[in-house]
């Protein structure tokens, strides 16, 4: 594969607490690296793609670590400037049952990658031989200088026709008060460049201002995608439908909005060892369906398969290839591969 996929976002340590047990009862910690974009760009090198990160870390040795762990997963660093001196992390007690998984933020405002202009990655340089451009609708969320930092990154990158993949994942506990109002024209900004979106009809109803009267998600979305595709000149739009139920028996159903009809896969019952960056796997499985000129149907099929197999991963970021993502789409179930 000769296509070559960049994704602008924060590498954060992961510090996750042992056997399903609370910060306060812990005594140990296991750390890795993650983020959205380390996320995708990780499996995307797993499928074979050329895969770099646009990001900032510690000009010390914990960004010295950093850049080693996103490397032994297949992610060119180059791209990767050393400034400042602090690492984004966030705290992972794993849920069990009736107990939700909790994820506790900190020192993300001050992290390196929050407070570095645009100017000094030489982005110009850097797009270069990009193919595809991933953007997170979290990075927006942080403050107005990554806000700024993603409209220039957008723009230069539409000027050097560059695919732009846009993830909303509008997060409101990070935009704080009238998060929404806020957010909008910074979407509706991106919106109008994007190539491919993620999103679901929250997104269209709450940040959007779009309205409907249907009451199930597949008739809200039915109604408001092609609203939205029109408006903003989206050539596709995608997410997932989620019913959750603790640990076992959730329900996950992909669609994506596509030459003026809506695609869904079949819905899949599974069971979660790691919730954490199971979107971006969806993500990873619709870029790699786009770029490898699969029909709608075959795409929102692939992409939930690799969601789903993603769930069965521990870690944000989830390591596997293609076929073994062919191996669900197949419903091959084997007790032990020999």
């Amino acid at each position: 594969m000769n296509k070559h996929i960049a994704a602008y976002g924060e590498i954060m340590m992961r510090l996750e607490v042992p056997d399903n047990l609370l910060l306060r009862q812990a005594e140990n910690l296991k750390y890795s690296f993650t983020g959205t974009g380390v996320n995708v760009t990780g499996l995307l090198a797993q499928f074979g793609y050329t895969s770099s990160l646009i990001s900032a870390v510690p000009n010390n040795s914990i960004g010295t670590a950093a850049v080693g762990g996103i490397r032994r997963i297949g992610i060119n660093s180059d791209l990767v400037i050393y400034n400042n001196d602090n690492l984004g992390m966030y705290f992972l007690e794993k849920g069990f049952g009736n107990r939700p998984s909790n994820v506790t933020y900190t020192n993300r405002q001050q992290s390196s990658f929050n407070t570095t202009d645009i100017s000094k990655y030489n982005v110009k340089n850097s797009l270069k031989d990009i193919d595809v451009l991933h953007i997170c609708g979290i990075t927006l969320a942080m403050n107005q200088l990554t806000r700024n930092n993603v409209l220039q990154l957008v723009k230069l990158a539409k000027e050097q026709n560059v695919k732009i993949i846009f993830d909303c994942n509008f997060r409101a506990s990070l935009w704080g008060e009238n998060g929404n109002e806020r957010a909008k024209p910074y979407y509706e900004t991106i919106l109008s460049e994007a190539d491919i979106v993620i999103m679901n009809e929250k997104d269209a109803i709450q940040t959007l201002g779009m309205s409907t009267n249907k009451e199930s998600k597949e008739e809200q979305l039915e109604e408001l995608l092609p609203k939205v595709a029109d408006k903003y000149n989206i050539s596709k739009i995608a997410g997932t439908i989620r019913t959750v139920n603790g640990n076992a028996n959730n329900l996950i159903k992909g669609y994506l909005f596509s030459e003026n009809n809506i695609y869904y896969s079949e819905e899949f019952n599974v069971e979660i060892l790691d919730r954490i960056g199971t979107g971006d796997a969806y993500t990873c499985g619709l870029i790699h369906g786009e770029l490898s000129n699969m029909k709608p149907q075959d795409i929102v099929k692939f992409a939930t398969s690799s969601c789903v197999l993603s769930h069965t991963i521990s870690g944000d970021t989830p390591l596997f290839e293609i076929d073994d993502i062919i191996k669900i789409i197949n419903n091959e179930k084997k007790d032990i591969e020999r």
